[in-house]
């Protein structure tokens, strides 16, 4: 018999469905409502459904809003053959103040921060709170709330995985007041030159019908 230092080779698609499912599974213990994303096939989305039209970021189930939760085995079963996407379902746990890298650097880190690959920062922060009418009169500026959703790291989207800026454990999975985070970035608004005219924004998310 002859020994080797070599590694079996793994697949891909096999390491990047652990890392997610692995991913899905920690949020989803505490408490987060977690469902599956369509995921990366070349430059669209696939979520499975033949009939599917949508090739952007989207759930992978229709009923996603009813579904999403945080049983353990619900989730490790949706991962078992796919590498979907993870999405974090918004308005219950935590919403998010999804808002532009300019402003994003600029904004607080007391709470979980999320960044994607294109400039998009999402602060999660304790729900129910409206938007400050400074923030919501732009329109690169977004909170979701119910009926929404985020994709979360170690999701990839077409420019690059969406990553932690400030991960949960870092503030022990502590969620910060919306209204503070706000002000925080309605601050940082006002002491920043325009810089240009608002461009609306690709958002992450569509909200359920």
């Amino acid at each position: 018999m002859q020994w080797t230092s070599r590694q079996p080779f793994v697949p891909p698609s096999i390491l990047d469905r652990a890392l997610l499912r692995r991913a899905a599974l920690r949020y989803a213990a505490h408490g987060w409502a977690v469902t599956p994303g369509a995921y990366l096939t070349g430059h669209r989305f696939d979520c499975g459904r033949p009939d599917c039209t949508i090739t952007g970021c989207h759930p992978a189930l229709d009923s996603w809003a009813a579904t999403a939760g945080d049983d353990q085995a619900r989730i490790a079963a949706w991962w078992r053959r796919r590498p979907y996407t993870v999405l974090l379902t918004t308005g219950d746990a935590f919403d998010v103040l999804e808002v532009p890298a300019a402003l994003g650097v600029r904004g607080p880190g007391t709470g979980p921060v999320a960044v994607t690959a294109d400039g998009r920062w999402m602060f999660l922060v304790r729900p129910g709170c409206p938007l400050r009418p400074e923030l919501e009169h732009r329109l690169d500026v977004v909170r979701h709330g119910a009926g929404s959703w985020i994709p979360a790291p170690p999701s990839r989207l077409p420019e690059g995985p969406v990553r932690w800026e400030v991960p949960p454990g870092r503030v022990q999975w502590r969620l910060p007041d919306s209204g503070e985070v706000q002000e925080s970035l309605a601050t940082a608004l006002g002491s920043s030159r325009p810089a240009g005219p608002v461009l609306v924004p690709r958002q992450l998310s569509r909200r359920a019908a």
